[in-house]
């Protein structure tokens, strides 16, 4: 039975990969990409390493959002992982993933301006 649970978990760890960079671009944030772009186009350093932090922020907290999620899921029983439960938290991860995709998108508008500008990246 642990081992059944050790494979769930491992095949989750190898998903949050592909979901991540597969994911739709919607945004999270209700910001379009373009708005975002053209935003940091009018941005001095300061400014982009103030959005670039607070994109990074909420990716942090996004991760932690699903480490919290995995760590329900490996408690379910592997005889248990059909049932309503189970999709549902893999649905609320999928969502989260979702999110922290468009976040990642725009985090790095701000970053590579930034870099462009030669402002401090360093802790990003």
């Amino acid at each position: 039975m642990k081992t059944a649970k050790n494979t769930t978990f491992f095949f989750l760890l190898l998903l949050y990969p592909l979901v991540l960079l597969g994911c739709s671009q919607k945004s999270a944030e209700n910001e379009s990409i373009n708005d975002v772009k053209a935003e940091a186009e009018k941005m001095d350093a300061n400014q982009l390493r103030s959005m670039a932090m607070k994109y990074k922020d909420a990716l942090e907290a996004k991760k932690g959002e699903i480490e919290k999620l995995v760590a329900k899921l490996r408690n379910i029983p592997p005889a248990e992982m059909t049932d309503t439960k189970a999709k549902e938290i893999t649905e609320g991860i999928n969502k989260i993933n979702q999110s922290m995709s468009a976040l990642n998108e725009k985090f790095t508008i701000y970053y590579n301006k930034l870099k462009e500008k030669g402002g401090d990246t360093s802790g990003l």
